[in-house]
């Protein structure tokens, strides 16, 4: 049976790169700015699995790096397309997502921003917001991040995020961090307290 569902998925997928293919052309496969921009947003739009099919195919086509096999939950988009998706990455919806870098398994919760680094922009004498920063947040493979959360700094590999955290500075791997600003609660945390944490309930976490 799994092979029969395999073939299916990459029939599927297959037709999603056919789709999403024009799209991308338009954009010279990410090189477009503005055109990469309005695809990326009208994609968000499309609802249920077809939605999630698409934006795949067109990341795929667009991204510095994207593996085709992941799920990107409607209202979700990158802004910048020299970013790196990896593969089996799960994301929810309404999610925004800057110059980024995620590695394979890392699971996000809706809602959640990853702007491009800390510092986004200069100000200059006068006050005026003068010019933008080129920045790049990393998330490293199998991580955990909880719904309404904002990552402006790196993740070690394997660790978790509660939920409605603000991280300001690099999380080591296999940490468990939550509030704002994010601060560590416990290393290589139990799996039933790394699902605790990452749906808020970082109280019954520290508790078991």
């Amino acid at each position: 049976m799994r092979p029969v569902r395999i073939s299916i998925k990459r029939t599927v997928q297959a037709i999603a790169i056919v789709l999403a293919f024009p799209a991308a052309l338009l954009t010279l496969f990410g090189r477009l700015k503005p055109v990469y921009t309005f695809f990326a947003q009208a994609f968000a739009l499309s609802p249920g699995l077809p939605g999630s099919y698409l934006r795949a195919a067109y990341y795929k086509l667009t991204l510095s790096e994207s593996s085709i096999d992941v799920t990107l939950s409607m209202g979700t988009y990158f802004v910048e397309p020299d970013s790196v998706l990896g593969p089996m990455v799960s994301i929810g919806s309404y999610c925004v997502i800057g110059r980024c870098s995620i590695g394979p398994r890392c699971q996000i919760a809706s809602h959640v921003l990853i702007p491009s680094g800390r510092h986004q922009h200069v100000r200059a004498d006068d006050g005026s917001l003068s010019e933008c920063l080129t920045g790049r947040t990393n998330i490293g493979a199998d991580c955990w991040i909880g719904d309404g959360a904002m990552v402006m700094a790196d993740l070690g590999e394997g660790a978790t995020v509660g939920a409605g955290s603000v991280v300001t500075r690099p999380v080591p791997s296999n940490s468990v961090v939550a509030g704002n600003p994010a601060r560590p609660i416990q290393k290589r945390a139990e799996a039933t307290q790394l699902a605790a944490v990452a749906h808020g309930d970082a109280r019954d976490a520290g508790a078991n």
